[in-house]
């Protein structure tokens, strides 16, 4: 099984196909080495919230999905991951803009790490501020999760072959931002692990 970072890099050159959201929302990575990610996204009307400014959940999806490629890029073969945590700040309005998601992994431990994201325009003027604490995840807990430009090139490994096979079960995308797919994960932890403590186990991939 390749490790995440080279199915992101495989997806950013064409040979593997992008996570839906970010064919739905429309950003795409630009950058992508160990523990550093860049999307880029090109707001427009269709993003608008009622009053007319960028909406911002889409700020946030885009936040999510630089973190979570970030974080997903400095893992081994069969380890996948969840966001347990997400935290944004807007600190500017924006209409139509080219908006560009730096993100960087801050502190990374052996389960769990720290990610954070500025997202700027085009003048490098400080739009949003996030940060994302994410979970990784091996063996049995990561079954049923692997990144969907695996599964759409039809590999399976491990655990997470194991899961993907079980009847009727429900699969969803990473590393789009990391933050799908919580409310399965949740019911599949431990009594008292770390998961369930912070209420959340998963394309942001997120």
């Amino acid at each position: 099984m390749p490790k995440m970072l080279d199915l992101i890099r495989m997806s950013m050159r064409g040979e593997l196909p992008p996570p839906p959201v970010a064919m739905l929302i429309g950003f795409r990575p630009t950058s992508v080495e160990p523990g550093r990610a860049v999307v880029e996204f090109e707001a427009a009307e269709r993003h608008a919230n009622p009053v007319g400014t960028l909406h911002g959940g889409i700020l946030c999806d885009v936040a999510d999905a630089a973190m979570g490629i970030a974080y997903a890029s400095t893992l081994e073969e069969g380890e996948t991951f969840t966001t347990l945590e997400l935290k944004i700040n807007f600190l500017r309005p924006v209409w139509n803009a080219r908006l560009r998601a730096v993100a960087d992994v801050v502190n990374g431990g052996r389960t769990i790490g720290l990610v954070a994201c500025d997202v700027l325009d085009e003048g490098d003027r400080l739009v949003a501020r996030a940060t994302s604490t994410c979970m990784t995840l091996r063996g049995d807990q990561s079954a049923g999760r692997e990144a969907w430009a695996f599964r759409s090139a039809g590999g399976r490994s491990g655990a997470a072959g194991r899961g993907a096979r079980g009847a009727g079960r429900s699969r969803r995308s990473l590393p789009s931002g990391g933050s799908a797919g919580r409310g399965a994960a949740r019911a599949r932890a431990p009594r008292g692990s770390p998961a369930t403590a912070g209420g959340s186990l998963p394309e942001g991939a997120a």
